[in-house]
């Protein structure tokens, strides 16, 4: 049995566990409203961009000039996966589960015989990834100290996979990340960058025709200027900043609640181990009085 003195500190020690707890608790809770709020605020305009570029890629796939963002290199032998997570842990499971889908993903290409390599956005999928996947590791960005990521964290990371692409490193490449859905619920989600997934519902939107009022020919309810092409060779590379920028402020929204959630049962977790040992600690004190008055008792009588 623990003595009184050792039941004591270890009641102070829980004590003082529960208060930084409760505090990151609230430090997440206040900045959960901010990073929900960005990344909400971030989805119409991606979403926009997405059938945008589905409409312009239905009628240029085809085309021998078409970027390799869209089309790709012709060949999926080489995938990178980009594997985004947040700087600092303390939030339960979320980092782990980005951890093991990316994990998962690798050694599922592997065994068809593909060349993986992984690309890792944050600090705790770095470590928890170079753990067993090391070797496949080509490079990784985190921004710890940084309070807030903005469009050009997103845009330099952007550029490294059009480069790599240029030169030719990967022929597909896939971003798992978890997406805020709720303050108790953050889903892992795949999205594959390059090349670009058109939609089936959306290809053909490209060859819609429409009459006119005076029951005209058939005409194109698009023209572009300039021509498809040039308009997706700069739409593209925003695209692939764009959806790279989502997924950050949704991992950044998906860490905030992921947090306070596990700090909130934590700091459950912590008063019931405090209620569990002030009992065993009052248990001993009675029993210690107990002991006591028996001795005294016994050497009285002895006497």
């Amino acid at each position: 049995m623990a003595s009184l003195k050792a039941l004591r500190a270890r009641i102070n020690s829980v004590k003082s566990t529960r208060k930084i707890t409760s505090a990151m608790k609230m430090v997440a809770a206040s900045k959960l409203r901010r990073a929900q709020h960005q990344a909400e605020a971030a989805r119409p305009y991606a979403q926009r961009m997405e059938r945008m570029l589905s409409v312009l890629a239905a009628s240029d796939v085809g085309s021998p000039t078409s970027p390799k963002m869209l089309v790709g290199t012709g060949s999926n032998r080489v995938h990178l996966l980009l594997a985004v997570t947040a700087d600092r842990g303390l939030a339960g499971g979320f980092n782990t589960q980005v951890g093991r889908a990316t994990r998962a993903l690798a050694l599922k290409l592997q065994a068809e015989g593909k060349t993986v390599k992984i690309y890792a956005v944050g600090r705790k999928g770095r470590d928890f990834l170079r753990r067993e996947q090391g070797d496949l590791m080509v490079g990784d960005v985190n921004f710890v100290g940084r309070k807030y990521i903005d469009f050009n964290d997103a845009q330099a990371i952007g550029t490294r996979i059009a480069e790599m692409l240029e030169e030719e490193e990967f022929d597909v490449c896939t971003m798992i990340y978890n997406r805020f859905q709720s303050v108790i619920a953050q889903v892992v989600t795949e999205t594959q960058l390059i090349p670009v997934c058109v939609p089936a519902a959306t290809k053909t939107d490209a060859d819609k025709t429409a009459t006119d009022k005076t029951g005209g020919k058939a005409v194109m309810p698009y023209d572009f200027e300039p021509d498809e092409e040039a308009i997706l060779a700069r739409l593209l590379p925003q695209n692939l900043s764009t959806q790279i920028y989502r997924a950050l402020l949704e991992n950044a929204a998906g860490f905030q609640a992921a947090q306070m959630t596990a700090m909130d049962n934590a700091t459950r977790n912590a008063g019931d181990m405090i209620n569990r040992l002030s009992q065993n600690y009052n248990r001993t004190r009675q029993a210690n009085i107990t002991r006591e008055l028996i001795e005294i008792i016994s050497g009285a009588e002895a006497l």
